[in-house]
């Protein structure tokens, strides 16, 4: 009997959808492909995979085996409840996202050392701004990572052609052999890098622990000069801490691309907060080609070692959230 596959991954070209089919066909699947849950209707109840957002069928379903989610957070496929069966597997994406992701950190990071946001206002109200602003560079800058998975090393080796002063990585364990951190620390030591932090970037991803990280406390032990950029997860960040750390320039800048809640509120307070840079959860999404090629590539890659019986290679461990 054919293992049904369901796939939900709008936008990806036809040669990656062909390349999925061709790999089904390998796997004995039963493909079909839908662009959302809701048009998918009754029949992913019967699926045995998913590849795609289908947050229903895995709280329902009985027959669901195994389900990836074509983006890297998982915190929401791991709440209590949100998969049906313990033993059903969760895959996620992480790994495709760590070159756009990284790209979007070190150009917010240009943006707010080189006052890009300043002088672009400057540049809609037709004022040619002079002096020159005092500006920053990369050099010679103590950079905090934030989050020392896939994204962190992107970002990291990304940086080191710029000659940071040092990268210093935080992680949960502190443990990583990727050669471009200067420093490694368990996240327990993180209040003993902040007040020697330039640039702090964030690329954590939402579990119990990370929740308002960086928050009134971790805050104010960044030193004035100090910039934060965010493109991990939202929850990260104490909004209000953050707010009042910016209008009273205690930091002197910040970008988020996540944000608590999103679409952002036309009313919150962050969209007029002083030095404050936002992109609307832009960073890490389908727009780059490499990004969708990489994704379906780690989805079939899985999918061959599934039909062998091996263990997959994304696997999400769902006690830890990643």
């Amino acid at each position: 009997m054919e293992k049904k596959l369901i796939v939900i991954n709008p936008g990806l070209e036809e040669e990656l959808l062909e390349k999925i089919r061709t790999t089904a066909r390998q796997t004995g699947c039963e493909i079909a492909i839908f662009n959302s849950e809701e048009e998918a209707g009754d029949p992913i109840m019967e699926a045995e995979i998913i590849y795609g957002h289908a947050p229903k069928a895995a709280r329902q379903s009985d027959h669901l085996k195994w389900i990836c989610i074509p983006w890297a957070g998982a915190d929401a496929f791991c709440a209590p409840g949100a998969i049906k069966h313990a033993e059903t597997l969760l895959t996620n994406s992480a790994g495709a996202f760590g070159l756009t992701l990284s790209e979007h950190a070190l150009m917010l990071t240009l943006m707010l050392l080189r006052r890009e946001p300043t002088y672009a206002a400057a540049v809609q109200e037709n004022v040619w701004l002079r002096p020159v602003l005092p500006q920053r560079s990369i050099k010679d800058s103590r950079i905090t990572l934030l989050g020392a998975g896939d994204i962190g090393r992107h970002i990291a080796r990304r940086l080191v052609p710029f000659e940071p002063a040092c990268i210093t990585a935080v992680s949960r364990s502190g443990k990583s052999d990727e050669p471009s951190f200067d420093e490694m620390l368990p996240q327990s030591r993180l209040e003993e890098v902040l007040p020697r932090t330039d640039v702090l970037i964030m690329s954590l991803p939402s579990t119990p622990e990370t929740i308002d990280i960086l928050n009134e406390r971790t805050l104010s032990l960044l030193p004035r000069n100090a910039y934060i950029v965010n493109v991990g997860r939202g929850t990260a960040i104490d909004e209000p801490a953050l707010i009042h750390a910016l209008e009273t320039e205690q930091i002197a800048g910040a970008a988020l691309d996540v944000t608590k809640t999103e679409p952002l509120p036309a009313e919150d307070p962050l969209w007029k907060t002083k030095n404050l840079l936002l992109t609307p959860h832009v960073a890490g999404n389908f727009a780059v080609a490499y990004t969708r090629q990489r994704n379906v590539e780690m989805f079939c890659e899985d999918l061959l070692r599934y039909a062998e019986g091996k263990p997959l290679l994304h696997l999400v461990d769902r006690s830890l959230g990643y």
